[in-house]
């Protein structure tokens, strides 16, 4: 077994195998919240190894990416993660997903692994921390917004997968790092910008 990447209290995040995504392919049938209020249905039946599979879009740079699952102390899997390093821009680290079974949820356990990630992306070199977020998930933009994030660019009509929302590109600068140096660098998300 892989060691974890990086560790909070509660969980332990570390490359998820492909021997593991029908595991999280349960988790997402058991535990829907997520997928109704992003995309207004269930998961899908290869949900899982969409998010498995998936890669940045073609126009962005990007030096490495981590689908991670996230396991408790009894080693049972309880979320995933999905982690881009340097996407946009070097120093650019982008959470495209941070998916924890309902249960966990308002409990703490997101934020305690956040501190986590965050502290793991500083040693990687991040200046920044960067995600997208669904408007309609109001749980969501509150989390991000109580940890720091900033919201960006915003996009309407992201058709998300079964539901067309308004998404919001956020970013949560580090140390000394300034938002306004992030977006002379990635102007494509600059509020108002009509880049791809």
């Amino acid at each position: 077994m892989a060691e974890p990447l990086f560790a909070s209290a509660d969980l332990a995040a570390r490359p998820l195998r492909a021997d593991e995504v029908p595991a999280l392919q349960a988790l997402f049938n058991a535990n829907p919240f997520y997928f109704r209020t992003v995309n207004g249905r269930d998961a899908l039946p290869d949900e899982a190894q969409q998010e498995f599979d998936e890669r940045p879009p073609p126009h962005l740079s990007w030096r490495a990416q981590r689908v991670l699952g996230l396991f408790d102390a009894a080693g049972q899997l309880q979320g995933t993660a999905v982690i881009t390093e340097d996407l946009g821009t070097p120093g650019c680290c982008h959470l495209g997903l941070l998916w924890l079974v309902d249960a966990l949820h308002g409990r703490g356990v997101g934020q305690r692994w956040h501190a986590a990630y965050e502290d793991w992306a500083r040693r990687q070199g991040a200046l920044w921390l960067r995600l997208g977020v669904v408007q309609a998930n109001t749980r969501a933009t509150r989390f991000w917004t109580q940890l720091g994030y900033q919201r960006l660019r915003v996009r309407e009509g992201v058709d998300t997968g079964g539901r067309v929302n308004t998404r919001w590109a956020m970013l949560k600068p580090l140390d000394k790092a300034s938002i306004e140096d992030y977006l002379t660098r990635v102007p494509r998300d600059r509020p108002g910008s009509t880049l791809p």
